[in-house]
């Protein structure tokens, strides 16, 4: 479970707009306000849409360059 808040978390962070229920899980607001600014610079190739984990895996490959807040959620979620 772990891992699907922490992709669920990912592509939430790209817009305020985006929902998802998939695992019932779609990250606190303060969660999604955390990483949103952090995927909007470093995953902003990414097409909405694409898989969880492709957002995901954004977020671990600019790990050393996030913001301390979206770190902090991905270490709280296993990540």
């Amino acid at each position: 479970m772990t891992i699907w808040k922490a992709t669920l978390l990912s592509v939430l962070a790209l817009s305020s707009s985006s929902v998802l229920t998939a695992a019932g899980y779609e990250g606190t607001p303060k969660e999604q306000a955390a990483c949103r600014p952090d995927v909007r610079r470093f995953c902003y190739a990414i097409k909405p849409g694409s898989s969880s984990l492709v957002f995901l895996s954004c977020l671990q490959k600019n790990r050393a360059r996030l913001s301390k807040a979206c770190l902090a959620v991905l270490v709280r979620n296993g990540q």
